[in-house]
């Protein structure tokens, strides 16, 4: 069984910068495939970031390609998220989710486990 927590939302102005932080309560975490989604309201599910369990290579969105660096911490069991030049469409619920072996990282239906999510609000 896997937990996570995340933290570190909050509400800021565009431009500004945020960090999330996703605690995994798992002795196995570096086995974990992690992955950082958003949800908008009234929207599905946004792929943001992952990180691999075994190289670490990163897969970033599109949407938030050069603004956005998604990093872990085996040794904390903690996954990151460095969120600059923030826009209000970042406005959403970030969630980390956590899998095995994902067949493909960007769907939501491959993770089995997921945090309560923080909301990172940014104003215009």
């Amino acid at each position: 069984q896997v937990q996570l927590v995340e933290s570190g939302g909050g509400l800021v102005q565009a431009g500004g910068s945020l960090r999330l932080s996703c605690a995994a309560s798992v002795s196995t975490f570096s086995a974990y495939h992690m992955t950082w989604f958003r949800q908008a309201p009234g929207k599905e599910h946004e792929f943001v970031a992952c990180i691999r369990w075994s190289d670490r290579s990163t897969h970033v969105a599109d949407s938030v390609k050069g603004r956005f660096t998604i990093s872990r911490d085996n040794t904390k069991n903690t996954l990151y998220l460095e969120m600059n030049s923030l826009k209000p469409e970042d406005t959403a619920v970030y969630y980390c989710a956590a899998a095995r072996m994902p067949v493909d990282f960007t769907l939501p239906n491959q993770y089995s486990y997921w945090g309560q999510g923080t909301q990172v609000t940014v104003s215009s």
